[in-house]
């Protein structure tokens, strides 16, 4: 059931700092699944991202193909892992705003707001959940 909440692109709007998302492209064997592409808006920022990875319901795996701003993604992954009758939520990221002198910075503080973001998808899925 997490897993399914956390990568339906639908629900991304109920968390912190999204303002829309679209499905662009289905991907397999789900509708967000493996080659799917997903539009999202986080406000000052907007990019796409493609499902590069599909193994429901232990993993998915994305890459930020397109972006508003001078971001370099290497990749994304969320693992799904059960402990004790709960699921266990790891989420990697490897990005880096590319702009001179003060990326390094920009990136600080974006990976900061990302974390918040991800904190917010995990709290909206667990209130789901319970309700």
């Amino acid at each position: 059931k997490v897993f399914d909440l956390l990568a339906e692109h639908g629900n991304y709007k109920a968390n912190f700092g999204v303002k829309d998302s679209k499905l662009i492209k289905e991907g397999k064997p789900d509708k967000n699944g493996l080659g799917a592409v997903r539009w999202i808006n986080a406000g000052p920022i907007q990019f796409e991202e493609e499902i590069t990875a599909w193994e429901r319901p232990k993993r998915y795996d994305y890459l930020i193909i397109k972006c508003s701003a001078p971001l370099e993604h290497q990749g994304g992954s969320l693992r799904f892992e059960s402990v004790g009758g709960a699921t266990k939520v790891t989420w990697t990221s490897v990005t880096r705003v590319k702009v001179p002198v003060i990326g390094g910075l920009l990136t600080r503080i974006m990976v900061g707001k990302l974390g918040q973001a991800f904190g917010s998808m995990l709290k909206e899925t667990e209130r789901r959940l319970a309700a």
